[in-house]
């Protein structure tokens, strides 16, 4: 597995693409891109003549025959100031399946090419338009599921996510090389460990990476979600809290313990965060072939969950709630308050949350909503500024950490000036594969892979 250091030219491509970027099937207008070196000659064998710079012109589309396609608008934008760096044509036409098809059959018959999935952003990426994270962005803004995770994926896309990783990465840089040069004076009297600026400019780089790590946070949330699993007895609520959570009847409620058998899912959005809701078969032992199995899904789900809401009734003890095979968080919801004299309320008992509240009336779900976000550490006031983060963004990070809290303590400790400087490398490191500076080859496939085609 090769990496990837600043592209070279030896590592662009030079055929021509072709793609529609607009969404397929029928609509008022189709967009077909083409990216590459035969730009220019392609442009013109399609419209009779060769077409102006950066400028929207009225043209008839023609097949290689010379037959007209259509009648549309085409742009041609000269590289490398385009989105790919290349010379690019977009061809806006009329959005039916067949017009969009002979007009990709006109490109492909003057040399071009059919584009692979996300191939125009990597061309942009690796022609330094813009940095991985800003290319993931791309695909994130696309699939944004709500208009906070809209505003945090516009910000990567934007360069505020990477800037503040280069703002990052000069301070390391900086650090480093004031520890690398301090080397070549081991032998003299300088005493560079008493140097209170090193200590003061370590706690500044800890700062911003922690204030980072939180941005960060709070935009993985809004683009991955989590996943929510609702457990429990049977017949304790937990298919009325599902459909009290979703606002509509997904579940079907009896009376009849054992209704739920098998495992539901549901996704709501709760301050534009995703929360991906699994109900699940009620756990008690059972002779049901049935039933048991879906049991044993619903103790799958438990092991995989990011949260667990875990339903008792009224009539259950508090002191017998404990949930098996839980790797994460766990709520306990004490359902059916409708039927005592007290209203909702949230009571925290040996360190363990919970939430009392009714399924049925949908009174208290408000509390349940707000510990879920302070369970999964949403914070409204740094949303705002998030960062539409992925796993791989936030676990670069971890490392990033990691690298600089072991250099501060190899030279606080251990007076290591060498392998301080040598963890400071590290982090820098670290930092670069978020933007692409240096990654694999097989992370750059598996990213523009799962583009659409045409961007």
């Amino acid at each position: 597995m090769s990496c990837v250091s600043l592209p070279t030219v030896a590592m662009l491509k030079n055929d021509t693409i072709v793609a529609q970027a607009t969404p397929k099937g029928f609509g008022g207008v189709a967009i077909v891109r083409v990216s590459g070196p035969q730009v220019k000659s392609i442009a013109t064998l399609l419209t009779g003549q060769p077409l102006p710079p950066r400028q929207a012109t009225l043209r008839t589309f023609l097949a290689a025959d010379g037959e007209t396609i259509d009648t549309g608008i085409a742009l041609f934008f000269p590289g490398p100031q385009s989105f790919t760096g290349e010379d690019v044509l977009e061809l806006q036409g009329h959005g039916g399946p067949i017009v969009v098809d002979l007009i990709i059959e006109s490109v492909l018959h003057a040399g071009a090419r059919l584009a692979e999935p996300g191939e125009f952003s990597e061309r942009a990426f690796l022609n330094g338009k813009i940095d991985l994270a800003q290319a993931e962005a791309i695909a994130d803004l696309i699939q944004a599921n709500s208009k906070e995770a809209t505003r945090a994926a516009q910000r990567t896309l934007q360069g505020e996510f990477s800037h503040a990783i280069f703002s990052l990465q000069e301070k390391i840089l900086s650090l480093r090389i004031y520890l690398e040069a301090s080397i070549d004076f081991s032998d003299e009297e300088i005493d560079f460990l008493k140097d209170e600026n090193i200590l003061q400019r370590w706690h500044v780089i800890l700062a911003e990476l922690d204030q980072l790590q939180i941005k960060s946070h709070q935009g993985s949330l809004l683009r991955e979600g989590i996943n929510i699993v609702i457990a429990g007895r049977p017949n304790v609520g937990k298919s009325s809290l599902l459909n009290a959570l979703s606002c509509k009847a997904v579940a079907i409620v009896t009376s009849i313990p054992g209704t739920t058998r098998d495992v539901m899912r549901q996704s709501i959005l709760i301050d534009g965060i995703p929360l991906h809701i699994i109900d699940t078969a009620g756990l008690r032992d059972s002779t049901d072939e049935i039933e048991q199995e879906g049991i044993r899904r619903a103790h799958d789900e438990i092991k995989q969950a990011d949260l667990i809401l875990h339903v008792i009734d009224r009539d259950s003890s508090l002191d017998d709630w404990k949930m098996e095979q839980a790797n994460c968080p766990i709520l306990l919801i004490q359902n059916k308050i409708d039927l005592t004299p007290h209203e909702p309320f949230v009571q925290t008992l040996k360190d363990q949350v919970i939430i009392h509240l009714s399924a049925k009336t949908g009174a208290g779900l408000t509390l349940l909503k707000n510990e879920i976000k302070r369970c999964i550490g949403w914070q409204p006031q740094e949303a705002s500024g998030s960062f539409y983060a992925r796993r791989r963004h936030l676990e670069a990070l971890v490392q990033t950490k990691k690298h600089v809290l072991t250099g501060l303590e190899q030279l606080a400790h251990h007076h290591s000036i060498e392998l301080s400087a040598e963890e400071l490398r590290l982090a820098h490191l670290a930092l670069a594969t978020i933007t692409g500076e240096i990654t694999s080859d097989d992370l750059l496939g598996h990213i523009f892979s799962n583009f659409c085609i045409g961007k």
